[in-house]
């Protein structure tokens, strides 16, 4: 399966220490094993799932796009709840700063 990451997550992912990007990695595996896994969302967000999980006892959400026909899961952003649907939303809206991410491989 190919793995593809927008310039939103790989900044998001950078920022983080060691350990952090192994837990990132870790939830990426999971994802990988079973791309179904995340909530669906509806509505603007239609066809983004959100994977939920724990880094140092606070949850982080990790929205990706899993698109079977190519084998190909889109890693789209990564964070806290704060601001996450809001932020996700405006990158995903045609015509936004957020939508001339290009997915690239990830490393």
């Amino acid at each position: 399966m190919n793995v593809l990451q927008t310039n939103e997550f790989s900044k998001a992912a950078k920022k983080l220490p060691k350990q952090q990007k192994a837990d990132v990695d870790a939830a990426v595996n999971v994802i990988v094993a079973d791309p179904s896994i995340g909530e669906m969302k509806v509505g603007d967000l239609a066809g983004v799932r959100v994977y939920k999980f724990k880094i140092n006892r606070q949850e982080v959400l990790l929205a990706y796009e899993h698109h079977a026909e190519e084998i190909t899961l889109y890693l789209l952003t990564l964070g806290s709840h704060e601001n996450f649907y809001r932020d996700l939303k405006r990158a995903e809206t045609p015509g936004s700063q957020g939508s001339s991410d290009k997915p690239k491989k990830k490393k």
